[in-house]
This record gives C-alpha cells, structure tokens and sequence, in this order.
C-alpha cells in the first residue's frame, strides 16, 4: 500500500482550496493566498478527494449540511481530541472556545485549545469556524475573520442583520 499524498484545488466562494490526501484519508482543506491554475485530473486522485471535492461543492451550494468523509489529519493526540470535538459542533450552530475546553481537557487548557484550532488542517470540514468567543465575538480563524463570518452566515450562524464584532 502506496502512502503519497496526492493534492488537488477547487474555486470556492471564499477563494480556492487546496485538498490533499493519501488513500487513508483527506490531511487538508486550506484556502490558498495565491490563485493556481486548475486542472481537472480527478483519474488520478484517490475517491476521498474527489468525494471531498464533490462534498463541498454540495456544501457550498447549500444542499450539503454535513461531511461524509474519511480524515487523516497530521497531529499530537490533543490536537487531534481537539479536532474530532470541532467535528460534533452542528452545521447553523456555534460553541466557544471555554466549552470545547471543558470538553476536552478542562478550563485550563483553553489556550491549548485555541491553538489547536488555530492549528486544524481541515478547514471548514472540521468545523473549526464554529467556535467563538465567550462573549459571542468572531475571533480567531486562520482563513481571516471574513471568511469565517462568511462561513458562519452561510450556514445560518449568524443572522444577516445582526452586527458582529471582527476584533
């Protein structure tokens, strides 16, 4: 059995993502800074990530509210603990960073947990957009605060008349 990563790109309303995997499973979703020229060589890609690809396209378009799909993130155990909480926040709701704390590890660990969010590979499949602050402000989002208040409000998070806080 072959482990190489295989990687592919896709437009989004957010800007284009790189998906990469290996047979075992998607190891990324991350926006790109840089626009790469797309091809369409799904032949040659392993079913997860064209099932991802497939996936959020559906998401995207609004006829997908959650993912189906095998996940192989690179991480340290309490990353990952981390990781697999975020996957139980439901699509259209939020949760803060002291409550995925407590689920994991306790009050102390919130900056723990914050960076392993920060940290999360898996953007938007592994719902890491979905955690706010206590307060209810947008902090944090290693994709910038206006995609994940884009996120947010796509799924019906946040309403479209309601003023959020950025900073």
């Amino acid at each position: 059995m072959k482990n190489e990563t295989y990687t592919t790109y896709m437009p989004s309303p957010l800007g284009q993502l790189r998906i990469s995997g290996t047979d075992q499973g998607i190891t990324e979703v991350r926006f790109c800074e840089e626009e790469v020229a797309l091809t369409d060589l799904t032949d040659d890609l392993p079913i997860c990530l064209v099932d991802c690809k497939q996936q959020l396209e559906e998401y995207f378009s609004g006829k997908r509210n959650t993912f189906d799909l095998k996940l192989a993130p690179a991480g340290t155990p309490f990353q990952k603990q981390v990781w697999q909480e975020l996957l139980g926040i439901a699509h259209g709701k939020t949760t803060s960073y002291m409550a995925v704390s407590k689920a994991v590890s306790g009050e102390k660990a919130i900056r723990a947990v914050g960076a392993a969010n920060g940290r999360n590979p898996i953007c938007i499949v592994v719902p890491c957009h979905r955690v706010i602050g206590s307060d209810g402000s947008l902090t944090g989002y290693a994709g910038g605060l206006w995609r994940k208040e884009w996120l947010l409000r796509h799924e019906g998070a946040l309403q479209p008349n309601l003023q959020t806080s950025l900073f």
